[in-house]
């Protein structure tokens, strides 16, 4: 199937428009409405409904968006593979939810950089829907992240526990009861448990989805909120934050998921470097 075709296709749903999508491209708009009508006619189905407004995506055209999106990063990820230095062995790509890159992978990738040099790594932040689709699309070697989703054909390995704790700008803070307190969403089951230990507790007056936003937002201005316990280290140290007395700690693990037929030399010692690298933060933090 031809790739300009599937990259047009991506443009034209991102833009809503033909003429947009040949502006982006630096092309006809002609060359547009004739790459989409040759990729319809490959697939034996109409992919847009076209109206004066712009385009919107069929049935079929929906069900197919997917199918383009892995194949644009299949041939993104094949021209990576083919580009590498010759000293270069192999390539692992490696995902993880935002706050595990702060607490375990960035370091892990500088210690398996060192030691495997022969061992190119790119390194991928998303959701975890995103990073499981892209574990099962082959896009990524292995997954680290708190709730993975069991899938046949998929290990889940426990990697290490991460602990959250509620602190605050001031020593005599209240904790969740006050206007100041920061609600950082966390998932359902931080959600859950959250609802049990303070059941007083109503809407917040701050909801974030990222943890680093709302710790920036009460050094910034102050309050309290729930963050992970090696992350808010240095700031209780320095006497920048409190942790709020009688406070429960909420503990979750962490967790790395992986193919279990897909195995390689350089997968198998990242793995073990990795489960190296999540015991020694463990004993450090105890």
């Amino acid at each position: 199937m031809d790739m300009d075709q599937i990259r047009t296709f991506r443009e034209v749903v991102e833009l809503g428009s033909f003429i947009r999508a040949a502006e982006s491209l630096n092309v006809t708009q002609s060359t547009v409405s004739a790459r989409i009508k040759e990729l319809e006619l490959r697939l034996g189905q109409s992919l847009f409904v076209r109206r004066k407004s712009g385009v919107t995506l069929t049935t079929a055209g929906r069900r197919f968006q997917p199918h383009a999106a892995t194949m644009l990063r299949v041939v993104q990820q094949a021209r990576q593979d083919i580009a590498l230095p010759s000293e270069m062995h192999a390539l692992l790509n490696v995902g993880g939810q935002f706050s595990l890159w702060e607490r375990i992978l960035s370091e892990w990738m500088g210690w398996f950089r060192a030691a495997h040099p022969d061992v190119a790594l790119r390194a991928e932040v998303g959701t975890p829907e995103s990073l499981m689709r892209h574990l099962a699309e082959g896009m990524l070697d292995f997954v680290v992240m708190y709730a993975p989703e069991a899938r046949p054909g998929f290990q889940i390995e426990k990697l290490m526990d991460e602990s959250l704790v509620m602190v605050a700008t001031r020593r005599d803070h209240a904790g969740s009861s006050e206007a100041d307190y920061v609600f950082v969403d966390r998932g359902p089951d931080f959600d859950s448990w959250h609802g049990d230990q303070f059941p007083r507790y109503t809407a917040p007056s701050l909801h974030v989805s990222l943890g680093a936003l709302g710790l920036r937002h009460i050094l910034a201005h102050g309050g309290a909120g729930y963050f992970p316990a090696r992350v808010v280290a240095e700031d209780m140290a320095a006497g920048r934050l409190f942790p709020v007395r009688g406070a429960p700690q909420f503990v979750r693990p962490a967790h790395v998921i992986y193919p279990i037929d897909a195995i390689s030399p350089a997968r198998t010692a990242a793995l073990e470097s990795l489960r190296t690298a999540a015991a020694v933060d463990d004993a450090l933090l105890l």
